[in-house]
């Protein structure tokens, strides 16, 4: 796998998308290929990577992190699958969120990858995770309102030169009423690499403490997940057989775009 996709920001700059969930269920996925992974949240004001993981309440964070008051090895957390360094829900840290890619870069030498976390507005904080990523994926959802926004991020990253490798569409309901694929790519001119379906067992993970992708691993959203943390790496992911047949007959965008992303990097 080439260093430039050692460490990769997930952004968005509207609540509510599935980001934070986006970010456990990718590293997740990426840890059963057998990849070490940290995530890292980067939401320095209003974290939520902690809260889904139950790792609510402890003593030493990123913040403390980002403080010198600690090395970023003593705040991270060991879970099943992966190592998490959170941030702290409470207290009253000044604090430089741009100090946050010179913090992680004695870590990047332990991990495969290092997924970040990002704030849900456009900020510092979200400009920290932009300039500490060697690239982005963007997540959003098909509806007029979250694809502004998704734009703007896009654009964003863009004048700050960061590259961005494709899209996550989530909560896809899969109506007319929807943003089609089509639509998405040809206005915000970057590929759709997953769509995730909205399903209550995210919610039900949540409730878990769990990623999405260990709570129902054979959903459509948690081979998803996969399939794009497959081609992230180079590999190729066998999913269960009859839905692979049906994937083979009648490509769908993502697959497609997918299989493009893995030329182009890997062979």
């Amino acid at each position: 796998m080439e260093d430039k996709l050692k460490t990769i920001g997930v952004i968005s700059l509207k609540g509510g998308v599935g980001k934070t969930s986006s970010v456990i269920c990718l590293g997740s996925a990426l840890a059963s290929l057998g990849k070490k992974v940290l995530l890292v949240d980067g939401n320095f004001s209003a974290p939520n990577l902690g809260l889904y993981l139950d790792l609510f309440d402890v003593d030493k964070t990123l913040h403390h992190v980002l403080k010198r008051e600690i090395n970023p090895s003593e705040a991270v957390y060991n879970l099943d699958s992966f190592d998490v360094l959170p941030c702290s829900v409470f207290g009253n840290f000044n604090i430089s969120p741009m100090r946050l890619k010179e913090r992680l870069r004695h870590l990047k030498r332990s991990y495969d990858l290092i997924i970040l976390d990002s704030s849900p507005t456009l900020n510092e904080e979200t400009l920290a995770v932009m300039n500490a990523s060697d690239c982005l994926i963007v997540v959003t959802t098909p509806d007029h309102a979250t694809l502004g926004m998704t734009l703007k991020a896009i654009k964003i990253a863009k004048q700050k030169g960061v590259p961005i490798i494709g899209l996550i569409i989530n909560k896809s309901y899969k109506k007319r009423f929807e943003l089609s694929l089509d639509d998405i790519e040809k206005t915000s001119e970057v590929p759709v690499l997953a769509v995730i379906p909205y399903d209550i067992g995210f919610l039900k993970s949540l409730a878990d403490f769990k990623s999405y992708t260990d709570y129902s691993p054979r959903s459509e959203g948690a081979e998803e997940f996969k399939r794009l943390a497959a081609v992230l790496i180079g590999e190729k992911y066998k999913p269960v057989k009859l839905r692979r047949f049906f994937r083979w007959v009648n490509p769908r965008k993502q697959d497609i775009n997918r299989e493009i992303y893995y030329q182009s990097v890997f062979e």
